[in-house]
């Protein structure tokens, strides 16, 4: 039975919001999440579900309001969590966790843990929804290591060719719980261009 998952990275949203959970977008996240609507409009969509970080609610919502979707939170959807230890810089602190996908500080999560938990909830999502279209708000870093789960070449420089994208939109199809297609959509473009990662494939190679 083919499933397929549409995960939404939140719009850009303000930074210096110390509550993660709480951080909302900019004026620009606000305009960038029509693109967003714009792009499900007129597909099949059949289920909403969320992080529970408000930026992730948020960039779907206007979709969900337009055509009345209830918008089911899952908690294991939600970021990853870095913890409350001060890094000088976030760029190596990344490297080193996409180096040794362990590496964490004291209260924080390792990659390993975020992606954990994200496909567990996803393959909970595929369970549940089985046969249907399933949007998902996420976020650059837990989106990034459920791609990595199934695209093992999937690393920092992948990462790094996408912290700018915002929103961003990776459509699955599965059947039952495999894997059979991940492509990365180009919101920004006026033909919405897919581009199918494998593990051929580098994602800065087909990102534009």
């Amino acid at each position: 039975m083919e499933t397929t998952v549409y995960f939404v990275r939140h719009a850009q949203a303000f930074s210096k919001n110390l509550d993660d959970s709480e951080r909302t977008l900019t004026e620009k996240g606000l305009i960038d999440r029509k693109l967003v609507t714009s792009f499900l409009d007129g597909r099949k969509i059949d289920i909403l579900l969320s992080s529970p970080c408000k930026r992730a609610i948020d960039t779907i919502k206007e979709f969900a309001e337009k055509y009345n979707f209830h918008i089911r939170i899952i908690p294991w959807f939600r970021e990853g969590s870095i913890g409350s230890e001060q890094i000088e810089s976030y760029n190596e602190f990344s490297k080193r966790q996409w180096t040794n996908f362990q590496h964490k500080l004291v209260d924080g999560e390792s990659l390993q843990e975020i992606q954990n938990r994200n496909i567990l909830a996803l393959k909970m999502a595929l369970r549940e929804y089985a046969g249907l279209a399933i949007v998902i708000g996420s976020h650059g870093t837990a989106l990034s290591t459920i791609i990595r789960f199934f695209v093992s070449s999937f690393g920092y420089a992948e990462f790094s060719a996408i912290k700018e994208l915002r929103p961003w939109v990776v459509k699955f199809k599965f059947e039952d719980e495999v894997c059979t297609c991940i492509c990365a959509i180009d919101l920004f473009s006026s033909r919405n261009d897919m581009f199918q990662i494998t593990s051929a494939n580098r994602l800065a190679t087909v990102v534009v």
